[in-house]
């Protein structure tokens, strides 16, 4: 199977359980990997026969800038529930990252990372 890959889509949005994290907001970085079959695109050169990347990042940025959720798995899986709306994707990994955590802990990010396909 063959992907597109879209890697680091950095958004701002008010995402968290925290009421500070709704109010303030924060930076979320999104990786969205794409799993079709790109042969025909391949063979033409043709956008018709391919997926729109631009399509992908404004469905994931209306979602990760939209309205706010408490749960990153719930921003994935409307990311991955819209990127299966397009019949070329068979199945896409999402994975978020929330590099600005609101807990008393040194870390990197935190993040999540979900893997759907099409039934």
């Amino acid at each position: 199977m063959d992907r597109i890959l879209l890697q680091g889509l950095t958004f701002f949005g008010r995402h968290g359980c925290h009421a500070a994290e709704n109010e303030l907001g924060q930076k979320f970085i999104v990786d969205i990997t794409l799993d079709c079959d790109l042969r025909a695109a391949g063979q033409s050169d043709a956008l018709d026969d391919t997926l729109n990347y631009i399509a992908i990042y404004e469905a994931a940025k209306s979602i990760v800038e939209g309205e706010p959720a408490k749960l990153l798995e719930h921003i994935a899986e409307k990311i991955a529930t819209a990127s299966l709306e397009h019949q070329i994707v068979q199945s896409v990994t999402v994975r978020i990252r929330k590099p600005h955590i609101a807990l008393p802990v040194a870390l990197e990010f935190l993040g999540v990372e979900i893997t759907r396909q099409r039934d």
